[in-house]
């Protein structure tokens, strides 16, 4: 694996129908290198704070494979960023667990929620469909937390440490989001995984409905 961009992006305005959206979705790459820290990666700007960012969303990746991929569905280039991913990373695993690591220099990030499409994301890809297009194709990108800070360079080799205790993959809590009628079992279980905390009271509040008679 390799980090193919490091993004960055300032707060903008994305018109789209009838509304505007102040938002720092639109990421860019950045030249040389850039520095990863326990609660922001700099230059980067997170406007919707209530959705996105904090200690254990800092990071954001995506896969250079996945984006090759839309590419050829949108029958266009897909540059990096546009999803909004901090860092583009060739070979990036679609099964990773959270609580898998990846080591970057002394960049040590571990992953805990897959990316779930909102409004936002139609209104950068200017269609109004693509976060049901997005849903289906189930390649969200993942959110890390960071558990050491460093700097990040286009270029950087990656190295992926799996969880050996792994107890869900980002793909199924992603399947999980979408899923009203969730096995109460299941969701205790992934409550034993170092999710983010969005993440987990999501979870929570899944579980609080399934348990009701």
């Amino acid at each position: 694996m390799r980090v193919v961009s490091v993004n960055v992006g300032r707060e903008e305005t994305i018109e789209h129908g009838t509304r505007s959206f102040r938002t720092g979705i639109r990421k860019r790459p950045a030249e040389g290198a850039v520095s990863i820290g326990s609660d922001s990666v700099a230059g980067d700007t997170i406007s919707d704070k209530r959705h996105h960012g904090g200690a254990d969303q800092v990071v954001y990746a995506y896969s250079a494979d996945d984006y090759d991929w839309w590419s050829e569905q949108l029958g266009r280039k897909i540059a990096p960023g546009t999803f909004g991913d901090n860092l583009t990373i060739a070979g990036l695993p679609s099964d990773m667990s959270v609580g898998d690591r990846l080591l970057i220099g002394d960049v040590l990030l571990e992953a805990t929620a897959p990316r779930i499409p909102c409004s936002t994301l139609a209104a950068q890809m200017q269609d109004p469909g693509f976060g049901m297009a997005f849903r289906r194709a189930e390649k969200p990108g993942i959110y890390f937390r960071v558990l050491n800070e460093g700097e990040v360079s286009a270029g950087d080799a990656v190295t992926y440490i799996e969880n050996p205790a792994p107890v869900v993959s980002a793909l199924d809590l992603y399947r999980l989001a979408f899923d009203n009628r969730p096995d109460p079992a299941a969701l205790e279980r992934y409550l034993e995984a170092p999710l983010a905390e969005r993440m987990r009271a999501s979870i929570e509040e899944k579980l609080s409905a399934a348990r009701k008679p």
